[in-house]
């Protein structure tokens, strides 16, 4: 059976998982996650523990926050007051809103602090700065 190498198109079933254990996302009841091997769609640390892999093969990576969603970065937090944000937008910690970049991109951030004059955004990805952990099953290997 040929084994995973750079440049295959692959099919996987995955749990990711922080490394308490909390699922926070899985392929479970859909169709398996198809991409190619080294080409930078999935994170970093996913994308090296492939090549090498056979057809129905499982197996359990830990990977580092580095190799997957990055470091937090302060710079991405900013408090803006409260008056910048809609009145008809109801606020709670944990929401998540989208915010126009400059040049008219949108960009998803997370409430993370308000109080009665501020409301702290955070634009890291949620899970920046987290180790994971993903159970993976290798379904499918199209060679390139």
């Amino acid at each position: 059976m040929a084994e995973v190498k750079a440049g295959d198109t692959v099919h996987i079933h995955y749990t990711g998982t922080l490394l308490d254990g909390t699922t926070f996302d899985s392929s479970e009841g859909r169709e398996p996650l198809e991409f190619v091997v080294g080409s930078g769609q999935i994170i970093p640390g996913l994308d090296v523990a492939l090549p090498g892999m056979t057809e129905g093969e499982k197996k359990t990576v830990k990977i580092g926050c580095t190799d997957a969603y990055g470091e937090a970065n302060p710079e991405m937090r900013q408090a803006v007051p409260r008056e910048g944000i809609p009145a008809d937008i109801p606020l709670e910690v944990g929401m998540q809103l989208q915010m126009q970049t400059p040049d008219g991109q949108a960009m998803p951030v997370t409430v993370v602090e308000m109080d009665e004059a501020t409301v702290t955004l955070d634009a890291n990805h949620p899970l920046a700065g987290k180790d994971l952990q993903f159970d993976i099953e290798l379904v499918k290997v199209a060679a390139a």
